[in-house]
């Protein structure tokens, strides 16, 4: 009975550990995803197409509402920043349609896509937990990783913050 006990005390914790563990190390980080993806709007979204720019890579869900509540402040970041660009990616089950119909309902500045849960692609790490953002710095590489809400401040520091792709600067918030 004690055995099984701590087993599943084991368990608990592990879980909790994983969930607040960043979904990506300083090696990863140092690497240059790549991403490309049909947008919602029937358009391609190429990560390497926007070199030279600071990319906002968010992932979200229909039924996130921490996600849902960031996307206003994203959309404004992207339009008020020309250097800027987004891509939204829908880390969600949900069928096509209520995506779509989300979408409608929540417009944004910014291309949005739905990911195929069962054939994510391999280029980008995915998320431990949502919302979760990638900064990709206008080299290719990951300069931040957030965990939970982003907004204009987060978005600036990371930005203006000093970068090199062996720096390590990715962390929790």
């Amino acid at each position: 009975m004690m055995i099984a006990s701590l087993l599943r005390r084991g368990a608990w914790m592990f879980l909790l550990a994983s969930a607040c563990a960043p979904a990506v190390n300083a090696a990863q980080t140092a690497a240059q995803p790549t991403l490309e993806i049909q947008a919602l709007d029937g358009k391609t979204f190429n990560l390497a197409a926007e070199r030279g720019k600071w990319v906002i890579v968010n992932f979200w869900a229909t039924w996130c509402s921490p996600c849902i509540a960031e996307m206003p402040a994203i959309s404004k970041y992207v339009t008020a920043h020309k250097n800027v660009a987004a891509i939204g990616l829908a880390y969600d089950r949900s069928p096509r349609a209520d995506v779509m119909k989300f979408a409608r309902q929540h417009p944004v500045t910014y291309p949005l896509a739905q990911l195929d849960m069962d054939d994510l692609p391999r280029g980008i790490e995915m998320p431990a937990a949502l919302p979760a953002t990638y900064l990709i710095a206008p080299d290719g590489h990951v300069a931040k990783r957030f965990l939970g809400p982003i907004d204009a401040k987060l978005l600036d520091a990371a930005i203006t913050a000093p970068h090199s792709p062996s720096s390590g600067t990715a962390g929790r918030r």
